[in-house]
């Protein structure tokens, strides 16, 4: 440990570095000046929501026992997973993702077939069904008997 007095320079250096550190990406230095200025006014934050995910995928027929190791193997990479169903040349995923909008959710949902593919060895099925609703929505169509029931049972199963 170095002892010295505090704002000395370390040994051997002829003067102080300084450096600088920039603001993080979502620093906005109008809305901290506002926040100052006027504390009772409500910055609004955008905040992340949580979507349902409804993802469909068929193509050629693949060996069932194959589909299932491969949807397993998604589970365990996408922890977030819920259920998924399958047949030898479809499947129907469902989960929860979490983004700030539809858009944002859409697009990562369009991305985990592609992404996992080759980790989790998918079939080389096509996307051919998206579903993205929040979280009131899916409640609301739960509690009215619309829509297709709780995930239940967790996990990969055939239909």
């Amino acid at each position: 440990m170095r002892r010295a007095r505090p704002g000395a320079m370390p040994r051997g250096t002829a003067e102080r570095a300084l450096t600088s550190v920039e603001a993080g990406a979502d620093f906005d230095k109008e809305s901290e000046s506002a926040q100052t200025q006027a504390p009772d006014r409500e910055v609004e934050v955008e905040v992340s929501k949580l979507w349902h995910i409804t993802l469909s995928v068929s193509g050629a027929q693949a060996p069932l026992k194959e589909v299932r190791r491969a949807l397993e193997q998604l589970a365990h990479d996408h922890p977030f997973l819920l259920t998924s169903r399958y047949a030898t040349d479809h499947a129907e995923i469902r989960y929860w993702e979490e983004a700030r909008d539809l858009h944002d959710a859409a697009a990562v949902a369009l991305r985990l077939w592609g992404e996992h593919r080759q980790s989790a060895k998918l079939p080389p099925w096509e996307i051919v069904g998206l579903e993205v609703i929040d979280r009131e929505t899916y409640h609301l169509r739960i509690a009215e008997g619309y829509g297709p029931p709780p995930a239940a049972p967790v996990g990969v199963h055939p239909y």
